[in-house]
Order: C-alpha cells, then structure tokens, then sequence
C-alpha cells in the first residue's frame, strides 16, 4: 500500500512498484494528488489517512508492505496551522504504525525530510548523524513522526524505513501553493513569466530527481533494508545555478527577476547519502540537466 499515491513523488512509486512486478494499493483523499497520476493497475480508494476504512482495507488487500508518503507538505501551513501539520503528519502516521502492528504487516516505510530536519546545517553534506534542529512545525512533525516509527521497531519489532528526502522534483510536481522552486519556475516558463528568486539566489539547496528517490524506494522494500537513510545527491546547488540551468533546457529567453528574502529560509543545504551506497549500492543516476529536461518537457506538454 502506497498512501499519497495519487501525489507527486507517491506516483512515480507506484509506477516503479508496479514496474517491478509488486502489486499496489493507493489510499489517498486527492487534497493534493490528481487521479491523472493513479497507475491504472493499482487498486485505487479515495480516503483519508485518519479514516477507519483503512484498517479493513489493509486486512482485505492482504497488505505485505506499508508506504507511508501522504503528509501535509507545506512549510507554511505548517507555520500558520501547527495543530493540521501536527494531525496529518504525526496522528495520521501513528494510526497507520498501530495497524500494521495488530495485523502485522511486514514492512513500514516512512518519508521524512531531509533538509527540513537539520535546520541550519554545521557540516556539509549532513551526514544522518548531524543535529536534528527544525526550524518549522513540519519538520517537528516528521521528526516526532521518526521517533514513534523507532518506537514501534524497537518496542514491537516492525520492520521500518526512514527515508530522509532532499529537494525533490520532477514530473508530477505540483506549481501552485507551496511547490518545488523547479516547478514553479517551469511553470513560470510555460506561461511566458520570469522565474522570481527570492533573495540573492545564492542559498543553495541539493535537487534530486524523483525517479532516484523512487529506487531507492524500492531497495526500502527489502527486509535487511531497516533504519534512517539520506537519500540526496550530496550537492549544493545555488537557485542563481539551477535558474540558468533551467533557461538553459527550456530554450525560453528571459530573465530571472528577484525578490526579498523569505523569512527563516535555510541558507545552505545537502545531505549525505553515502549510507544507503554502502548499505545497498544505491546512488543518484539522473544529472540535474537531464532531471531539469525531462521536467520541463512534462510541463511543456501537460494540460490542466
């Protein structure tokens, strides 16, 4: 089971699940995935995390494998409704830990935030040792989040996967709200408009593409698979780079406008992902220019 499978990253999972021969269920409430991005081939239901229904869904889907990706993702909203952040990420995640250890069920994975867990970096990349200070009620949220998935590892002996995400992007991704910067600049793109950098563009962030994090959620299937794993490319990239870079694959000429600064933004982030390589050979095989190009020809390409 995929929860948040109808949404950006959730999808392009359960495309490589199902790719792999895995049978796949999706629970999500479509707040924010689309039922365009749902495999045809998975068993779909339009229901929230926090619903009773899930639990008789898990007994009669036979569930094997829990991927927990639905979540409240904005860090905004976060900051203006903790109380919803803390609903969706924490109480949401603990129901589902509940029901895989009453009917149990094999493996739970977990996608946490890597950026947004570290706060202010003091080494670069961050290794997953580094200090956990975060700066926003997300981040606090899947934080505490991590510590009742080890609860329920150490306490009742499920198998569980923490995967700690960099900046991700890639097709799928929603512009609107609080998105990626590479989606809003392609969108930006497509409608003729400049990309906006907010600040000097020189705070830096480490971009992966989804269908790197989509391997490694597959390696997170396996059962020696357990515990907290970085998955990033261990990169800083400027958002002044990534904008010139993206001009640069989309072929629109313009220029990038700026902005003030956004309040309480990271300055500098990456994160090391030579765990998981040493682990279990993963490592990031799409280069930010092709990752760059694949998005914006699904931008180009796409209809609302």
């Amino acid at each position: 089971m995929v929860t948040g499978g109808a949404g950006f990253i959730g999808s392009h999972i359960v495309n490589t699940y199902i790719n792999s021969g895995h049978d796949v269920v999706i629970i999500d409430d479509l707040s924010s995935g689309e039922m365009r991005f749902v495999n045809p081939k998975a068993n779909f239901y339009q229901l929230n995390i926090h619903s009773p229904d899930v639990k008789k869904i898990l007994e009669k889907e036979k569930i094997a494998a829990i991927n927990h990706h639905a979540a409240q993702i904005s860090v905004s909203e976060s900051v203006s409704d903790p109380l919803f952040d803390a609903n969706s990420n924490i109480i949401g995640t603990l129901q589902l830990l509940q029901n895989a250890v009453s009917l149990k069920i094999e493996k739970f994975i977990f996608a946490s935030t890597g950026g947004a867990m570290y706060g202010e970096q003091t080494t670069f990349p961050a290794s997953e040792e580094h200090p956990c200070h975060p700066l926003s009620p997300y981040g606090i949220s899947k934080l505490c989040a991590e510590h009742y998935i080890n609860y329920f590892r150490t306490q009742h002996g499920l198998n569980t996967t923490v995967l700690r995400y960099s900046n991700v992007y890639g097709p799928h991704q929603n512009p609107h709200g609080e998105a990626g910067v590479v989606a809003i600049f392609c969108q930006r793109l497509m409608e003729g408009l400049p990309p906006v950098i907010c600040g000097d563009g020189e705070q830096t962030r480490d971009f992966i593409s989804v269908k790197d994090v989509a391997q490694a959620n597959i390696i997170a299937l396996e059962s020696k698979c357990t515990g907290t794993f970085n998955v990033g490319t261990g990169k800083e990239t400027s958002v002044n780079f990534l904008t010139k870079e993206l001009l640069k694959v989309s072929e629109v000429t313009t220029s990038a406008k700026y902005s003030p600064p956004r309040n309480g933004e990271q300055r500098r982030s990456s994160i090391d992902s030579k765990k998981l390589l040493e682990s279990f050979g993963w490592k990031p095989c799409i280069s930010l220019e092709e990752g760059l190009f694949e998005t914006i020809n699904y931008f180009k390409n796409k209809t609302d």
